[in-house]
């Protein structure tokens, strides 16, 4: 096998980067909380403020507000039945520690709306691609769906179309302690298969887990810190 062209990668490398700082955005990460009719309201609210303490998490601000980067585009939704999506925050480009406040305090202020109980997670990631469509000059797209169960009305998950050009990563909520330690392992291992086979979307697409409503903020903050700390090169299907 022959030795690579290190003059070659780098060119490669020097386009890709000068592509990335010509970007008028870096990422758009689009967010989709589950709001269904196993989300009670302790639960709502910690998912809410979980995420809103998530983007104050000094690593995870760090890695939005990279100096000299484009910025990262944030909206945030919430989602139950099929016709059921309500947009908490529309795209916000995150290029200071005052739009990042603006955005949580918009999360910490929200009151949770009348929505159907049922599990549309078919139309909630249709919802989210279609929100990523509007920002079709940023480097990536990302989808975050949440979810603490499997949909249970439809378009189903496996009968929608997503386009190749957007990741779909996972957050799968387990019941935690509110189930006896191998009934909740069980069942969260059976979430992630679930999210793992149905859900989630592109070549480097991931499930993260948290054990629990009251892990959320924990979970969050990994997975957003996987998302933001480097470009992929190659986004497939």
């Amino acid at each position: 096998m022959s030795a690579p062209n290190l003059g070659s990668l780098s060119a490669v490398m020097l386009i890709a980067l000068t592509s990335v700082a010509q970007a008028s955005c870096r990422q758009a990460l689009a967010l989709g909380l589950d709001v269904s009719g196993s989300v009670n309201e302790t639960e709502y609210s910690m998912q809410l403020n979980g995420l809103a303490s998530a983007l104050e998490n000094p690593n995870v601000v760090n890695a939005l507000l990279q100096p000299g980067a484009a910025p990262v585009y944030i909206s945030v939704y919430e989602w139950s039945g099929p016709v059921h999506q309500n947009l908490i925050a529309p795209w916000l480009p995150i290029t200071s520690q005052a739009a990042l406040s603006n955005l949580i305090t918009t999360l910490r202020h929200h009151a949770r709306p009348k929505m159907d109980v049922s599990t549309g997670l078919g139309p909630a990631m249709l919802f989210g691609a279609e929100l990523l469509h509007a920002q079709p000059d940023c480097w990536r797209r990302t989808l975050d769906i949440s979810g603490d169960g499997i949909a249970n009305t439809g378009p189903l998950p496996r009968d929608i179309s997503l386009p190749d050009q957007i990741t779909v990563n996972a957050l799968v909520i387990g019941p935690g302690s509110t189930r006896p330690l191998g009934e909740s392992q069980e069942e969260t291992t059976g979430l992630v298969a679930y999210f793992e086979a149905r859900v989630i979307w592109g070549a480097d697409a991931f499930v993260e887990v948290a054990h629990g409503f009251a892990d959320y903020e924990a979970a969050m903050t990994r997975k957003l810190l996987r998302e933001l700390e480097g470009l992929s090169l190659v986004h497939a299907r």
